[in-house]
């Protein structure tokens, strides 16, 4: 450590916003260049190696093939996709000196496409599956997170190429069962979770989320474990229509100062009490939220979205249900460009793409054919009660919206759905015949002919994953990394001015050396013991030996850093002790 290019600080970061930035920034492994975009320092990087390395056994394990993209990357062929558009202001773009345009790739789905259909022609040459660790470039409008989130990171991403579905399903589970073997071997508490598909596209999408309370992604788990899924992929499950031919016929009613569901629940329970005496809740209210769509060629649509009025919408539920498009609150000037919607008092009679207003009405699949609710008469203090879906308004779809929450019914009607937050580390997709086609990768099949190819798409946050590990193992006094990915698996501080202490530790790394052990060697002279015990708390080693005044009486300390459990070793066993632990 006399020698290695460290600084350790005792003082958190300005910026960092989750605990692994912080204590990442502090133990010198990272430092920040610009807002999203990190340096890797000696420590650091080892750890960083040490992820790709399993990441890169464990592709290879099941027969992937390496290769390796370039960053930078010409227009056509995200174009001919259509990502070029759909990615929006996260894409980084830029112009050579002739005017030509290219792109920092995000992703590389076209690049791995373009490649096999170059090379191959036949059945014959498939299934392959091939794979890169390379910089990804995205521009993130929030990068708050250190690693976790930044415009340059380090991604494993790889493809799957097949002659069909049934191809496609064994590739899949063979990329599922590697992801399983590097989640377990960099020692992450992990779940495996349903997900949408996003800008990716295809069907089946699986998300591998670590469980943590700093995570960006909300999942929700059954509580017969038989079920989960990030919170954009819930479905809801749907109510049985409802027989309304008893139901009364719609009739507005007078509801002054009621712009709330509060005000409304409350109006009514006092001035139009129920047929049944039940008392009149939020759930029997139908609110109606406007939102402006912007799409791809930057055109706009207003939509209204209809949901139960206990229920608030999730707007990532609802961008993620509506993509491409981006979603927003309708503004002031855009309200008054459509008279039909009465604030505080829309209802769905003037809705629908067929009405006369013309403006797009999903509702929330809760809202059955049948169902009764209050909900605007489209008149300023006035609502229209016995409302029925199928008889008094249609909807021009159902969209998936509302937040999950804690006890609403597991889709699959086993259990109920409980939520956390975690980080994604890593993604996979059934993608399909979508790039294939957009980008004509044809084989010729056995009868000869033309035959589109099946592809998966299959991504690990390498650099991410440094950081996921760092949240679900630190304490209080610092990093705790388990041994797979550690950057020494022994942390020797000699805590002495004695020369004896540092001539015994020099003899006692070589013997470790010598068993295949890694070692961290703290020989700085001029810094107090204090200070080199809180530095190997902070960097996280998993195996702290102490050479100090015990030496005298042959002994010396080991510490575990994950359980701070001591114990005093005699010198002479303990090279023999610590190359055990370390190779369990």
């Amino acid at each position: 450590m006399s020698t290695l290019f460290l600084r350790t600080l005792r003082e958190d970061p300005a910026d960092a916003e989750v605990p692994s930035h912080t204590l990442l920034v502090r133990a010198g492994y990272v430092r920040r260049v610009a807002p999203g975009i990190f340096t890797w320092l000696p420590l650091g990087w080892r750890v960083f190696r040490k992820v790709e390395n399993i990441v890169r056994e464990e592709m290879d394990a099941f027969g992937a093939q390496e290769v390796h993209f370039p960053a930078l990357l010409p227009k056509d062929a995200y174009e001919a996709t259509g990502r070029w558009d759909e990615y929006g202001q996260t894409l980084f773009r830029l112009q050579d000196r002739k005017g030509a345009d290219y792109l920092l790739g995000p992703t590389h789905e076209e690049m791995f496409t373009l490649l096999v259909k170059s090379e191959y022609s036949s059945y014959k040459d498939l299934p392959v599956s091939l794979y890169q660790i390379q910089t990804k470039y995205r521009d993130e409008a929030r990068p708050r997170a250190g690693i976790l989130r930044g415009r340059e990171f380090v991604m494993k991403d790889s493809y799957s190429f097949d002659l069909d579905e049934a191809g496609l399903q064994a590739s899949y589970e063979q990329h599922r069962q590697a992801y399983i073997r590097i989640f377990d071997r960099l020692g992450l508490n992990y779940v495996i979770v349903s997900a949408m598909a996003g800008a990716m596209g295809g069907s089946l999408s699986e998300e591998f989320l670590a469980p943590c309370v700093s995570g960006e992604d909300t999942f929700v788990r059954s509580t017969d474990g038989l079920y989960a899924a990030n919170v954009e992929a819930v479905t809801t499950p749907v109510p049985a229509m409802v027989d309304a031919s008893n139901t009364p016929a719609a009739h507005v009613e007078d509801t002054p100062n009621c712009e709330t569901i509060d005000e409304l629940v409350a109006f009514s329970n006092a001035s139009y009490p129920r047929s049944d005496s039940a008392p009149w809740t939020a759930a029997d209210t139908l609110k109606n939220v406007v939102f402006k769509l912007t799409n791809l060629d930057g055109t706009t649509d207003v939509l209204v979205v209809g949901v139960p009025g206990d229920r608030e919408i999730d707007v990532r539920r609802l961008e993620a249900s509506v993509f491409p498009a981006t979603v927003e609150p309708l503004g002031e000037e855009d309200f008054a460009k459509h008279p039909a919607l009465v604030r505080g008092y829309i209802g769905p009679q003037v809705l629908g793409e067929n009405s006369a207003s013309g403006i797009r009405y999903l509702v929330d699949p809760r809202i059955v054919d049948g169902s009764a609710w209050i909900s605007g008469a489209n008149s300023v203090g006035q609502h229209v009660y016995d409302l029925v879906a199928g008889r008094d308004f249609k909807a021009d779809g159902t969209v998936e919206s509302v937040h999950i929450r804690d006890g609403d019914q597991a889709p699959d009607g086993h259990g109920e759905l409980v939520s956390a937050r975690g980080i994604e580390i890593g993604h996979i997709f059934q993608l399909g015949t979508k790039y294939a086609q957009a980008l004509d990768l044809k084989v010729l099949n056995e009868s000869g002919k033309q035959q589109v190819v099946t592809m998966g798409s299959y991504g690990v946050g390498v650099s991410r994953a440094v950081a996921a590990v760092a949240e679900q193992t630190f304490d209080e006094i610092g990093l705790s990394w388990p041994r797979s990915i550690a950057p020494a698996d022994v942390h020797v501080v000699a805590a002495g001015k004695e020369d004896e202490i540092y001539d015994f530790a020099e003899t006692l790394i070589a013997d470790l050396q010598s068993r295949g052990v890694e070692v961290l060697f703290d020989d700085r002279r001029r810094v107090s013991p204090g200070v080199k015990f809180k530095d190997a708390e902070l960097l996280g080693i998993p195996t702290i030996v102490v050479i100090g005044k015990g030496l005298a009486n042959g002994v010396l300390e080991i510490r575990d850093r994950a359980s701070g459990q001591s114990r005093e070793v005699a010198i002479s066993d303990a090279p023999a002790q610590i190359a055990s632990e370390v190779q369990g």
